[in-house]
């Protein structure tokens, strides 16, 4: 655990929360007039998110050769029939 005055915590703020942040310190305890004062220390990190999962069905279902067959019909049912 680092050990610094209130006076070069002040000029330091910056890099004794990169040291905290980076891990190289776990705690920076901050002194005023010798005595201590605050402690630094680090957040928690943030709970994991669950990660979504792309092709979770694969292998579940077979999609038949012929999907695609009714392509002419579908796009007249939706654009109307063709000019």
């Amino acid at each position: 655990m680092a050990t610094v005055s209130l006076d070069e915590a002040k000029r330091r703020f910056a890099q004794l929360i990169a040291a905290l942040e980076s891990g190289v310190e776990s705690e920076i305890m901050i002194t005023r007039n010798g005595l201590p004062a605050a402690r630094l220390v680090p957040v928690a990190p943030p709970p994991a998110r669950k990660k979504v999962r792309l092709g979770l069905a694969k292998g579940k279902f077979s999609v038949p050769d012929s999907i695609d067959s009714l392509d002419p019909l579908i796009e007249r049912s939706f654009r109307g029939a063709p000019q």
